[in-house]
């Protein structure tokens, strides 16, 4: 066998070519990994607020302490049950799970998951199928003129053809534009689960609003009753002394127009129960009147908590779901830059597809009778007049806009919380000192009667005895009230009402 044969170097040229391909792909697949693994556009980092070490307005109120650190999570994430009211927790929890508007923020976390899962779906190929048949043919005088490729032939020619197959196409993220639109989606999620946390956070805190507020004007008409009782029996005692000739027919007078104030007050306090009633049944999701049965028995105003945690106000950036739904807001924007810068790129392709024809179904089964093809693409865009650097500026303002709103988002939240902690204490001690005017105003209520009965005083100072009574009580009834209010609001403010 001679040097130069034939045969042994085309048997010997096979072994070398797969050697070389084992070589290119060495060579090679480090390098496509590492740009499967890269991703244009720059990467997410949480943006960094300054907050103050304390809280401000943190002094503790007279009644209450506040205390800065959070024991638990619970104490902040189920508040509601420190007013220790079995109905107001039951409230709570029932608007969570029937509330029109918490069911409108899952259907939209539904919806950002679904959206997810679609984008993801774009790191994979997708492959797609085809079949059809059609039946073709030619008359006579088509025919006669050789259409078919036998000139002279009469009569006409019928062809069927059956084709089925598939088609592939794979878009290879060599510079990670999918991948960041996916990222962005992911952080578009966790939005949307932040929004529901927020939309809970409310929820909450206005089912307690309005549940207090309801039991503080039940109470403020109760005591508009009795003070309205105990008017009623001074008016009837006037009028007594009065036909006895002990008074004039001023002070009669007097008695009545002040009964008729007090009552006159009791209508208002019981439109706004109504309102308050029809508050939380919407707020439950059921007609107006759903819960009027139920509310309208007067119950205890609930106690203030004592002790109120408050945390520091690092936590608070960590607690918010506005807060944590801002800063996702900004992780999807700072995503995007990478989707609009990954189009300077070219993409690359690889498609494929095989295909089956013959003019009977029987035929197409005959490996013969297949056509395939298979390979790589690539498409660069070499002018587009500078819209996608454009595209990449606004992204860009896109994102600084979320930053600036996660600012005033910070900002707004660390308001709040002062603000409520200033309006928590001053009112502990607006409360304190209307407990004592309640008992001082009692005390010349009954020292007025008593010298007006031994006609030692005249009756307008039993009246305005009463008048001074009857305010103080009805504003110490509102400062619980409000007190109550200002805790709720503290509570909102710091986050609380949602668990992890």
């Amino acid at each position: 066998m001679g040097l130069f044969d034939s045969k042994p170097e085309a048997q010997n040229s096979k072994p070398f070519q797969r050697q070389l391909i084992r070589r290119l792909v060495a060579s090679w697949l480090p390098c496509l990994v590492l740009l499967a693994g890269c991703a244009v556009g720059p990467d997410f980092k949480p943006p960094e607020t300054p907050v103050p070490p304390a809280w401000v307005g943190e002094s503790p109120p007279p009644a209450a302490e506040i205390s800065a650190t959070v024991s638990s999570a619970a104490e902040v994430a189920r508040w509601w049950e420190k007013f220790e009211d079995p109905l107001l927790t039951s409230l709570v929890e029932r608007a969570a799970a029937s509330n029109l508007d918490l069911r409108l923020a899952e259907a939209r976390i539904r919806e950002a998951r679904a959206v997810r899962g679609a984008g993801a779906a774009s790191l994979w190929p997708s492959v797609d199928s085809f079949a059809s048949y059609s039946r073709s043919g030619t008359g006579d005088a088509a025919a006669g003129t050789g259409i078919s490729g036998a000139r002279g032939a009469s009569g006409s020619r019928e062809t069927d053809i059956f084709r089925a197959g598939l088609d592939a196409a794979w878009e290879l993220d060599f510079f990670g534009g999918t991948r960041r639109g996916i990222e962005a989606l992911d952080a578009d999620l966790r939005a949307a689960v932040e929004d529901l946390r927020d939309v809970t956070v409310i929820l909450a805190a206005e089912v307690a609003l309005n549940y207090l507020t309801l039991r503080g004007l039940q109470r403020q008409i109760a005591i508009a009753r009795e003070n309205l009782e105990a008017q009623t029996r001074t008016a009837e005692i006037t009028r007594q002394r009065f036909e006895a000739g002990f008074v004039s027919g001023l002070d009669v007078a007097n008695a009545r127009a002040q009964t008729a104030s007090t009552a006159s007050a009791i209508p208002v306090l019981e439109s706004q129960v109504r309102e308050a009633i029809h508050t939380l049944s919407v707020l439950l999701g059921s007609e107006p009147n759903a819960l009027r049965e139920e509310l309208e028995i007067q119950g205890p105003l609930a106690p203030v908590p004592p002790r109120v945690p408050i945390g520091l106000p690092s936590d608070l950036l960590r607690r918010r779901p506005d807060i944590r739904r801002s800063e996702a807001r900004i992780h999807a924007a700072t995503a995007r830059i990478g989707v609009a810068t990954a189009d300077l790129f070219p993409r690359f392709t690889l498609t494929g597809s095989l295909s089956f024809s013959g003019d009977t179904l029987a035929s197409m089964a005959d490996w013969g009778s297949r056509a395939w093809s298979v390979g790589p693409g690539m498409q660069w865009l070499i002018f587009d007049a500078g819209r996608i650097r454009w595209n990449i500026e606004a992204r860009k303002a896109i994102e600084e806009q979320a930053l600036l709103a996660y600012e005033q988002t910070v900002l707004g939240a660390l308001r709040e919380v002062e603000s409520a902690l200033v309006a928590y204490a001053k009112e502990q001690e607006h409360h304190q000192l209307l407990e004592e005017a309640v008992l001082q105003n009692r005390r010349a209520v009954g020292l007025a009667r008593e010298l007006y009965s031994a006609g030692q005083t005249d009756f307008l100072n039993v009246l305005s005895a009463q008048g001074n009574l009857f305010l103080s009580e009805e504003a110490l009834v509102r400062s619980t009230r409000t007190l109550s209010l200002n805790l709720v609001a503290l509570y909102k403010a710091l986050g609380g009402g949602w668990e992890g």
